[in-house]
């Protein structure tokens, strides 16, 4: 068993799903750039889904924003 807090190994996963959230956005937009729209769609609706999970994964915990 490891000796980090349960505090911040909730903050390090936090930060793990805020960046494949953020990536996911990212490969979003290049889709959107790359002018495939349908593509751009359903990646956009899989990275708001992995925003949504990352906000409540810090809401249930208290976290601040």
């Amino acid at each position: 068993m490891s000796t980090t807090s349960l505090v911040s190994r909730d903050k390090s996963e936090a930060k793990k799903k805020g960046i494949l959230a953020a990536g996911a956005w990212g490969g979003a937009a290049l889709l959107l750039v790359g002018n495939f729209p349908v593509l751009a769609t359903a990646a956009a609706g899989g990275a708001a889904f992995m925003t949504y999970k990352w906000f409540m994964y810090r809401a249930k915990r208290g976290m601040r924003f």
